[in-house]
């Protein structure tokens, strides 16, 4: 694997700006896809079409990212993890002005798609660059700085998107991306390193047409579950066949020398727990944030952009552990650590069913930092440990397909939570505002409850493991 940084000092300048840079890029990226939502009322009446034909303008860029991912680390090995980073990059910032600039739902529809291409190459190529700079025993810090954003851009989401909306024309939301885009570009023309195969291998058609329509299927049907105009029987017949894809799809990687995803790094015992074992722990995070706002604005009454402050004391926290956790990890161990830690968001998920309109903001808010400081650990043991046992020359694939479930697990969170607050909700109304909170508090505790049973896919992990992420490094991390 070829290094472009000759010296110390070109080491030390791309471990100082690399995480900031990969940082950047993911926030722009998690906010665009949260401040959306809270804009689609604005988009529809300006656009003239009513809010729910607007739902394509949110799937088609999930099944972007779906089908996006999985060939993303081929790209970086084939031409370079500099010229692909700069291109997601880019391709995101230009969508976003064409998405500020359409004039009607399919114009949208079309910038979003290039959006979501732009997307998925983040996530990925990122991950990848990261763990390529870093050692094993300095990657805690990095990664752990980077996943900063993929924690605050979801909560701090509804509250800009609320102001934006409010204050200006709906189209900022997208040309807010274009300063955070451009100095991005700089960023990465300057202290991108590039990392690319001396060798890379073909690209697997077969597998891509396989995973990337099983994933995009899928995902799909996630995103639209529930809505009126799908039946049941209709639904489990697409669920089905996207199952069938991705078993094809298992058949094939067993038979071909390079396929798209390399299905054997699930022997790798540190990389199954995290990726496969942390997907389940990930249901109960990835229904949160559609649950929680739905509870403070309908529960509890309040207007959107003060629902959005409730939940900003979680993105300080998370923030907050970001030092905190490196010790943590690093006296404790990965198996303690995200043992305990998955019982502690558990608990914290099921505590939420004790808010209604009598409770003390106080209370609240300490939830709200309690549920932070676990998620942030959580997202830092899981996404860190996945590259404990993984060699270089596996760090491309290790990063495609953690990312790939990862996608998968957030469109798998928010329908589960959906679903799980419509069966408690039944027959009544959403606005019947005792129902909707009842059903809210039942939701909470179901997902809590499994959440918690999830800590048992942590129990197969050993002692050590991890341990040359976790044990050894400086106090104050190394990745600013």
């Amino acid at each position: 694997m070829e290094k472009p940084v000759k010296n110390a000092v070109d080491i030390a300048t791309v471990k100082r700006y690399l995480p900031w840079l990969v940082a950047i890029a993911l926030f722009m990226e998690h906010l665009n896809a949260t401040i959306l939502n809270t804009a689609v009322p604005a988009i529809a009446a300006s656009l003239e079409v009513t809010p729910l034909s607007l739902k394509a303008v949110v799937s088609c860029y999930v099944l972007s990212l779906a089908v996006g991912i999985p060939v993303s680390g081929w790209m970086a090995d084939r031409f370079g993890t500099r010229r692909i980073f700069a291109a997601a990059v880019g391709i995101f910032t230009f969508a976003s002005i064409l998405c500020g600039l359409a004039q009607n739902v399919p114009m949208l529809v079309a910038a979003r798609i290039l959006q979501g291409i732009g997307a998925a190459m983040m996530l990925p190529v990122g991950r990848l660059a990261i763990v390529r700079t870093f050692p094993k025993s300095e990657l805690l810090a990095a990664m752990n700085f980077v996943i900063i954003p993929a924690l605050i851009g979801p909560l701090l989401g509804p509250t800009i998107g609320g102001l934006i909306v409010y204050w200006l024309p709906w189209q900022a939301i997208f040309f807010v991306n274009v300063p955070v885009g451009v100095i991005a570009l700089w960023l990465i023309h300057r202290h991108m390193p590039d990392y690319r195969s001396d060798d890379p291998p073909p690209l697997d058609i077969i597998g891509l047409v396989l995973f990337g329509c099983g994933i995009a299927l899928l995902s799909w049907v996630l995103e639209i579950f529930g809505e009126h105009y799908l039946d049941a029987t209709l639904i489990g017949i697409l669920i089905g066949l996207s199952l069938t894809l991705l078993a094809a799809y298992g058949l094939h990687a067993r038979q071909h020398i390079y396929p798209l995803l390399q299905l054997a790094l699930f022997k790798t015992r540190t990389f199954r727990v995290a990726v496969a074992g942390g997907f389940i722990t990930r249901l109960g995070l990835g229904g949160m944030p559609f649950l929680l706002p739905l509870l403070y604005q309908v529960g509890l009454g309040l207007p959107a952009w003060q629902s959005g402050l409730l939940l900003m004391p979680a993105a300080a926290a998370a923030m907050f552990m970001k030092v905190i956790s490196i010790r943590l990890l690093k006296q404790f161990g990965y198996r303690s650590v995200l043992i305990v830690n998955t019982l502690l968001i558990g608990t914290t998920i099921m505590l939420f069913a004790t808010v209604n309109s009598s409770t003390a903001i106080g209370w609240i808010i300490a939830l709200s930092l309690a549920q932070g400081l676990f998620n942030s650990l959580q997202y830092s043991s899981m996404n860190s440990m996945a590259y404990a046992d993984v060699s270089s020359e596996q760090a491309s694939m290790a990063s495609t397909i953690a990312s790939s479930l990862q996608q998968l697990s957030i469109s798998f969170g928010l329908a589960f939570a959906s679903i799980i607050a419509g069966l408690y909700l039944g027959d009544s109304p959403q606005s019947d505002r005792i129902a909707l909170t009842n059903a809210l508090h039942n939701a909470f505790l179901t997902l809590g409850g499994l959440t918690i049973i999830s800590s048992l896919s942590f129990w197969s992990l050993r002692k050590n493991d991890g341990d040359n992420v976790s044990r050894g490094m400086e106090e104050n991390g190394s990745a600013g």
